[in-house]
């Protein structure tokens, strides 16, 4: 019997796990890069933005905000990377807090490229969740 594979469309569900799109916005301005990853949580409905602002390769300065998903909707520059769980999310999060602590005083280019993969799901194999 064929199962119908999963899409990156707006299914809510990876192997039976609830999941919720994942943005990202990435701009240059005076030799310093700002990096925003969004998710949409649902309890409370917002969103989240984790924002870096990287100069020369070191995490210069990083901060969470959250908004309205109406607010949310009016910003032009973010664009759905992948779709991922709350665990994820949970890990992403608390990785994110170690690493700007370790890249107050070195380059973490790698570190963090590493943690916004954590949010990617593996693609599951047909019917081995």
């Amino acid at each position: 019997e064929e199962v119908p594979s999963q899409t990156f469309d707006n299914k809510d569900y990876f192997c039976g796990k609830e999941t919720f799109p994942v943005y990202e916005s990435v701009f240059t301005e005076e030799g310093e890069t700002i990096r925003k990853i969004a998710a949409e949580t649902e309890k409370p409905p917002q969103i989240e933005i984790h924002v870096w602002t990287i100069r020369k390769g070191i995490l210069r300065h990083f901060y969470v905000e959250k908004m309205s998903k109406r607010e949310f909707e009016e910003l032009p520059y973010f664009k759905q990377i992948t779709r991922t769980t709350p665990s994820q999310w949970k890990i992403f999060s608390e990785g994110e807090a170690q690493i700007s602590q370790m890249c107050e005083s070195r380059v973490c280019r790698t570190e963090l490229e590493d943690l916004v993969k954590v949010l990617y799901l593996e693609k599951s194999e047909k019917g081995h969740c």
